[in-house]
C-alpha cells in the first residue's frame, strides 16, 4: 500500500499529514510520529510512504486553519479506519463548532450512548486525524482541560486560537 506523506510547519510544531491518494487517513504532529505509525500499521499492516507536497490541496487548507480561516477543515474528506463506535465518536468531533468545547459526557450523549464516556475518552484519544476531528475541544467535567495525544500545552493552545479556550 502506497500512502502519500507531507510535512508543514506550524507555531506548535511540524504537523504530518498522511493520504491515501483520495482522502486525509492521518494527521499528528513530528514528536508523535511512533503513535501515527503504530495506528497506520495497525490499519494498513504493510505501506510506504511517497513524499508529496501539499497532496489533495490538505496541505494548504490545513495551514488556513492555523491563519484563522474557521471552515478550511470542513470539507476534507476523511478514512480513518477503526470500530464502527470509534467511527461515530470521531465524526461526531466534526460536529463540535470553532471555539467551543464539550465534555466527553456530552459527546456520549451526541453519539446516542450517554453511558459511555469513559469509552468515548479512549475512542478520543485513539483518534487518528487531529485537527480535522477536533478532539481537542472535548474537555473533562466542569470544562477541566484534560488529556490529548498532542500534549496539554498543544491542546491550550488550539484552544486559545479558535477564542474557545474552556468555553462552551
Amino acid at each position: 500500500m502506497k500512502l502519500v506523506i507531507d510535512k508543514i510547519n506550524s507555531a506548535i510544531g511540524t504537523i504530518l499529514i498522511v493520504t491515501d491518494g483520495e482522502k486525509l487517513c492521518a494527521l499528528d504532529f513530528a514528536d508523535y510520529e511512533p503513535r501515527m505509525l503504530k495506528l497506520l500499521k495497525k490499519r494498513y499492516v504493510s505501506f510506504d510512504f511517497q513524499y508529496l507536497k501539499n497532496p489533495q490541496g490538505f496541505s494548504n487548507q490545513i495551514q488556513a486553519y492555523f491563519d484563522g480561516d474557521h471552515t478550511s477543515l470542513n470539507n476534507i474528506p476523511i478514512s480513518t479506519g477503526g470500530t464502527v463506535f470509534q467511527q461515530q465518536v470521531w465524526l461526531a468531533l466534526r460536529t463540535i463548532p470553532w471555539g467551543k468545547t464539550i465534555s466527553y459526557t456530552e459527546l456520549a450523549v451526541r453519539i446516542g450512548k450517554p453511558k459511555a464516556y469513559r469509552a468515548v475518552g479512549m475512542a478520543n484519544s485513539l483518534n487518528p486525524i487531529a485537527l480535522v476531528l477536533p478532539c481537542h475541544r472535548v474537555v473533562g467535567a466542569n470544562a477541566a482541560l484534560t488529556g490529548y495525544a498532542g500534549g496539554l500545552e498543544r491542546k491550550r493552545w488550539l484552544l486559545n486560537h479558535e477564542d474557545g479556550e474552556l468555553s462552551r
